[in-house]
């Protein structure tokens, strides 16, 4: 009598189950702990960067809280952090004593207007440098990158005989066309060309095959890729004229020509003396626009310098 089965009929060790059965539990509490953890971790960064906002966002409240206080209660020693009589009283003096309103739409076309031309004109440029093979091309480059290190100081006195032996002294000519085609304008043409340095070649091959010519190429192709380039370029530039001080305390006279940064500074009472009220209700309503442009373009912004090696 045999004693032996065949392999067939002998039941096998199910390994499979037993294993598996037995280390499911511990994946599982390992897998939820790791998830504890991340959570904690995450509470954590969003505290600290919480806290670490708090010395950047306290001043703009504290801005905007004050313009809803009488002076008397600004000039406490101890600040208080919400208005205990809130009145827009203030915003109303704002339009009272100057023609805010007028100063206000000033700012704004002439930032529109530099923003837009310094964006046709750095693309321009930007993509001259990058794709366009001349005699002296990173020599005049380099030159024009000297323009980033001559401070406006040094050049507004030149600036200023310049424009007014052409007679445009208390024009807005001066804020307009200086910003688009002079040394401010040199960090957007820099930023282009590092954009345009990044497009593969093939995408121009493809459209010379297409019968495009260099301008085609640069309008129809070029142009439309570098979006988070001009993103970037349109927030700096924006903020940097709607931000203008100096040039405009050096070219214009006339409270009707004005721009805000030169029109926050004449709030003043019959003693020379600030109105404290009144000028946070300016600067108030100054900071909306560039709230504005960032909080709509802060991925453009963001890509762009990604785009452009001026990340990290």
């Amino acid at each position: 009598m045999r004693t032996d089965a065949p392999l067939a009929d002998v039941d096998p060790i199910d390994t499979t189950t037993v294993v598996t059965g037995s280390t499911t539990p511990a994946r599982r509490v390992r897998a939820g702990s790791s998830r504890v953890k991340r959570r904690w971790v995450s509470i954590g960064l969003v505290v600290l960067l919480a806290v670490i906002s708090i010395p950047f966002i306290f001043p703009t409240w504290w801005m905007a809280t004050s313009s809803l206080k009488p002076m008397s209660e600004i000039l406490r020693k101890v600040p208080t952090l919400w208005p205990e009589n809130p009145s827009f009283d203030a915003y109303g003096e704002v339009f009272r004593l100057q023609p805010f309103a007028q100063q206000y739409w000033n700012s704004l076309y002439i930032a529109v207007i530099v923003t837009v031309g310094t964006l046709l004109v750095a693309a321009m440029a930007g993509y001259a440098f990058a794709r366009i093979r001349f005699p002296g091309a990173n020599a005049l480059f380099l030159i024009v990158l000297v323009g980033l290190l001559v401070p406006s100081e040094v050049t507004i006195v030149p600036l200023f005989r310049l424009i007014n032996g052409m007679g445009l002294i208390n024009t807005h000519w001066p804020l307009i066309v200086i910003p688009i085609f002079g040394a401010p304008a040199v960090l957007s043409v820099f930023i282009m060309r590092q954009f345009f340095l990044g497009l593969p070649t093939e995408l121009e091959e493809a459209g010379r095959m297409d019968g495009l010519g260099r301008w085609g190429i640069f309008w129809r192709i070029a142009f439309p890729l570098s979006r988070p380039a001009l993103g970037a370029v349109a927030i700096f530039t924006f903020l940097k004229s709607w931000n203008l001080y100096l040039e405009p305390i050096v070219y214009l006279s006339s409270k009707d020509m004005f721009t805000l940064p030169q029109a926050l500074t004449q709030y003043v009472d019959a003693y020379g003396g600030p109105m404290w009220n009144v000028q946070l209700a300016a600067t108030t309503l100054t900071v909306v626009p560039v709230l504005l442009v960032f909080l709509f373009a802060q991925k453009q912004f963001v890509q762009g310098l990604a785009h452009t090696g001026l990340k990290g």
